[in-house]
């Protein structure tokens, strides 16, 4: 940790108390770090450095325990705050994220509370998230978004034959197998497996979507021979 102060104090000077006296920008003990800047440029670059320090020592800051104060004038100024990067994949935006689930939590609390199932109206409660602070509306954010990644996800695999074939399987019975069980087994056996869980066998429909044959009912009794049909004949 000395290292890394060491290496971060050439980004700010002394922070400037009034009365000629003067603090350093840094100060640590253990795991607990201090930054003590007189002028908000200072404090971003002093941040960015530790972040790109941190990481290069594969370690990270906790945002959940880190604080930041900003006085003006002699006055705790709110209205300053200082904005982690958040670093995700390039195909998915935490700010994109936000909005959208910020408009449609919008849209939800324009139209009201909606009947849902047999139950009638008024039976159950509804958190507004205009109405809510602190912990509550993270949490709200946080289950909006996540139903929306869920939705997607289920669309796109619904849309893909292949891919998504676990989704009309919900009532399938599920069969215990372990590693010992995978291992003592025949190499034709596995392939046997998962090529039928991922509905790759030859049947008479999947030889139709593959263009190998024109006609996809079983000669046994005229339906449509499907990965399933074999199997549970």
């Amino acid at each position: 940790m000395e290292v890394i102060l060491k290496a971060t104090e050439g980004s700010a000077g002394p922070a400037n108390l009034g009365g000629g006296c003067s603090m350093p920008p840094l100060k640590a003990f253990m795991d607990d770090t201090t930054i003590i800047c007189s002028k908000e440029d200072e404090t971003r670059r002093t941040l960015t450095c530790l972040d790109d320090l941190m990481s290069w020592c594969r370690m990270e800051f906790k945002p959940k325990k880190s604080r930041s104060l900003s006085i003006r004038r002699g006055k705790i100024d709110e209205a300053t705050t200082f904005t982690p990067s958040l670093k995700t994949g390039r195909k998915w935006k935490v700010t994109e994220a936000v909005d959208e689930a910020r408009e449609c939590l919008k849209i939800k609390e324009a139209i009201g509370q909606t009947q849902t199932d047999r139950r009638g109206l008024g039976s159950t409660t509804t958190k507004w998230w205009s109405k809510t602070q602190g912990k509550e509306k993270r949490a709200i954010f946080i289950d909006e978004i996540r139903n929306k990644e869920d939705s997607t996800r289920v669309q796109k695999a619904v849309q893909q034959p292949q891919q998504g074939h676990w989704t009309p399987r919900d009532t399938a019975l599920q069969r215990s197998l372990t590693w010992n069980d995978i291992w003592h087994m025949a190499p034709l056996r596995i392939s046997f497996i998962i090529r039928s869980v991922y509905d790759l066998l030859p049947s008479n429909a999947n030889l139709v979507r593959w263009g190998k044959k024109d006609d996809p009912t079983c000669p046994l009794c005229q339906g449509r021979q499907t990965t399933e049909h074999v199997l549970n004949s």
